[in-house]
């Protein structure tokens, strides 16, 4: 269906004006987080790398369902080996809850954190939980089909017998050879035939709070079988886009493929898109260096490393400038650069609203700059078509904000456009910036200055007894839903009751 991301225009059928078709469905899986702790920034890039993308589909005319999953069964920390701790039950028993106590705390604050950035929901958004019933079905059909094997009431995924006939690291190009010299020796080796075979279904120890029953007695799914089971479940066998960060590539992502191919006889996924990982000042971002900020320390400029709080689509606008497969570097700099390029696209939002198309009998259309124009809009096009790169996509409207701030000066006469490539040019601008990029007007939240600015102005004009302007202040504090209070010993305002 998709038939070549690299070269999108295929998406469009190659229509000059690339203009919405009555296109086929679209599926798109993304894998989503695991609940057991704070959204951090990484989280963020990856999912609103995909929800541009879900975005610019729909702008297309494509319709899309979007599924991103989240992880709730509380998997091991080393689900490669299928040894380790159960996050979520390791937090729970920590702070003395249940097991989705954790997991709802969490998810709250997960969709939170998205809508401050301006993310669009998902079509769906299944849970682990929700569908043990299918991990277990699915299970049991890889070992119908000779790919899987049971030992001491769980059950592993056979790599090495799958490489026989498959190629299991095709999206990593990790070499199967080099994976068995660098796996490292680990409890519960023993029980697998080969150290690089993972996890379908893992008996549960005793202390493992999150367990349910199965053909192989109590236990819990491994990590990798989730995913194969919600979008395969939701899309079909095989669909078109599967996506996460660039830490999912492998063994999550090919674990997924050798699986749908062992259980369907076909790879799951026509596109696989991975979002690369962030950097602060040159340095990977992580906890242990101090240089990890989560988004509400990025919003109220509260981590040593920031220099001010940076709003939600600052932060946005910031990630949107940089390819989502290539690395993202934090910086200062960066950030307040950001700033200004958010604002710059704002005003040129309030200036088009301002702008009317009126013809001229004295000016003539001046066919180089209609031809600049057009250009423009398809070059903003052409940029989300190859590889959805949001990096060019944001240059060419800056360069389309130049006539736009060109009209509005009058350096850019109105009547040298004619009304169709005003119309073009307005509706490219404004959807590109608001409904594909996902960028919105951020008002400020605190009026209290400007409502004390105004009392003021109100203090002097009663004092000058400007009594038109005394009424007109007061007209517009009642129509903000607020009235002025002139009491003998201050000046102040209150809510309409």
């Amino acid at each position: 269906m998709l038939k070549d991301l690299k070269v999108f225009n295929t998406l469009t059928r190659k229509k000059e004006k690339f203009e919405p078709i009555d296109a086929p469905f679209v599926g798109m899986y993304v894998c989503g987080p695991t609940l057991y702790s704070d959204v951090h920034l990484g989280n963020v890039r990856t999912f609103l790398s995909f929800d541009v993308i879900y975005r610019y589909l729909m702008h297309l005319g494509y319709t899309v369902r979007y599924v991103r999953n989240i992880t709730d069964v509380g998997h091991l920390e080393n689900d490669t080996e299928g040894t380790g701790e159960d996050k979520i039950a390791k937090k729970a028993r920590l702070e003395n809850l249940e097991p989705m106590e954790i997991v709802q705390r969490y998810a709250l604050d997960f969709h939170n954190v998205l809508r401050q950035f301006n993310l669009l929901p998902p079509s769906i958004e299944p849970k682990a939980t929700g569908h043990i019933i299918e991990q277990i079905k699915m299970t049991q059909t890889l070992l119908k089909n000779g790919w899987a094997y049971e030992v001491n009431d769980s059950v592993y995924f056979n790599v090495r017998k799958y490489s026989e006939s498959h190629h299991y690291g095709t999206l990593s190009g990790r070499v199967l050879d080099d994976l068995m010299a660098s796996s490292r020796e680990l409890d519960n080796q023993d029980e697998k035939k080969n150290k690089e075979d993972f996890a379908l279904w893992k008996k549960a120890a005793p202390e493992h709070i999150m367990r349910w029953d199965s053909p192989w007695g109590e236990g819990f799914p491994g990590w990798h079988v989730e995913c194969s089971v919600m979008s395969t479940k939701y899309l079909g066998e095989s669909f078109d886009i599967h996506g996460g960060g660039m830490d999912l590539k492998f063994p999550h992502h090919e674990c997924e493929i050798a699986q749908s191919v062992g259980t369907y006889g076909k790879e799951p996924a026509n596109y696989w898109l991975h979002t690369n990982m962030l950097t602060v000042n040159g340095q990977k971002m992580s906890k242990s260096l101090g240089n990890s900020f989560l988004p509400h320390e990025m919003f109220a400029g509260s981590h040593a490393l920031l220099d001010e709080p940076y709003s939600p689509m600052t932060v946005r606008f910031f990630m949107l400038q940089s390819h989502y497969s290539s690395t993202l570097d934090f910086s200062n700099d960066a950030l307040k650069a950001a700033k200004k390029g958010y604002k710059k696209l704002t005003n040129g939002l309030k200036v088009l609203r301002n702008l009317q198309y009126a013809e001229s009998t004295d000016v003539e259309v001046n066919e180089k700059v209609v031809g600049q124009i057009h250009q423009l809009c398809d070059n903003c096009y052409r940029a989300m078509n190859d590889d959805f790169n949001t990096a060019q996509t944001i240059a060419h409207l800056f360069n389309l904000l130049k006539k736009i701030n060109s009209l509005q000066t009058q350096n850019l006469q109105m009547g040298e456009l004619d009304e169709e490539t005003f119309i073009r040019m307005k509706k490219t601008f404004e959807q590109f910036v608001m409904e594909v990029l996902g960028l919105k007007e951020e008002k400020p939240e605190d009026l209290e200055p400007l409502i004390n600015g105004l009392l003021d102005i109100y203090r002097t004009a009663k004092t000058n007894k400007n009594f038109d302007l005394v009424d007109k202040i007061r007209a517009d504090f009642k129509s903000m839903g607020l009235i002025i209070k002139d009491m003998k010993t201050e000046i102040t305002w209150a809510y309409v009751e």
